[in-house]
């Protein structure tokens, strides 16, 4: 599987304990986000490859801040990982994609976000179309509206499913996973 990735999904890969999306069914934070999000990485094959475009890239530097060195470091050595560029085959991808949107009546393609994200989501999803990816990982509605009217399949991290708690030697015998405050035979 090819699985291109957007900012907000990249920074949950990242650093899967960072805020969660806000659940669209409670409208609020989601629960489990750090296990889904791990539940996704574990479920992926050797031979699954994610593509960051650049776009994604930028705007995950930028919350990086004083870390986006680091964070530059860490995916250049990860081999599954590829950050590929808004290229002359992307952009001609992206026009079709505007021109079709606009022949249809509606340049935005029922997006309500303003102009110019409208833009970037569609150099996202150009991106990963010519890189092959099927599949996008996103918490932005917009975006994967957006893909999913293209034929991609979207994943957010609230249709993630939370792993099931592997069983273990101490939780099979009902050993609490943290110590009760008073209870610590360490103590």
């Amino acid at each position: 599987m090819i699985l291109a990735v957007d900012s907000s999904a990249l920074v949950l890969l990242i650093n899967p304990a960072s805020n969660p999306p806000t659940d669209p069914a409670t409208d609020k934070p989601l629960e489990h986000s750090q296990e889904r999000v791990e539940g996704l990485l574990a479920s992926l094959t050797p031979t699954d490859t994610l593509i960051i475009s650049t776009p994604v890239l930028a705007e995950a530097l930028v919350w990086a801040d004083e870390g986006a060195p680091a964070l530059l470091e860490s995916l250049a050595g990860m081999a599954r990982v590829r950050v590929r560029p808004f290229g002359e085959r992307a952009a001609i991808e992206t026009a079709l994609m505007t021109r079709q949107a606009i022949d249809a009546g509606d340049k935005r393609g029922g997006s309500s976000a303003p102009w110019q994200k409208v833009k970037v989501d569609r150099q996202v999803i150009a991106i990963a179309r010519v890189e092959g990816a099927t599949h996008i990982y996103a918490d932005d509605h917009n975006l994967t509206a957006f893909a999913r009217q293209l034929g991609m399949e979207a994943l957010s991290t609230w249709d993630l499913p939370v792993p099931e708690r592997v069983e273990d030697l101490f939780s099979i015998s009902g050993v609490p996973e943290q110590p009760v405050e008073g209870n610590d035979p360490l103590d």
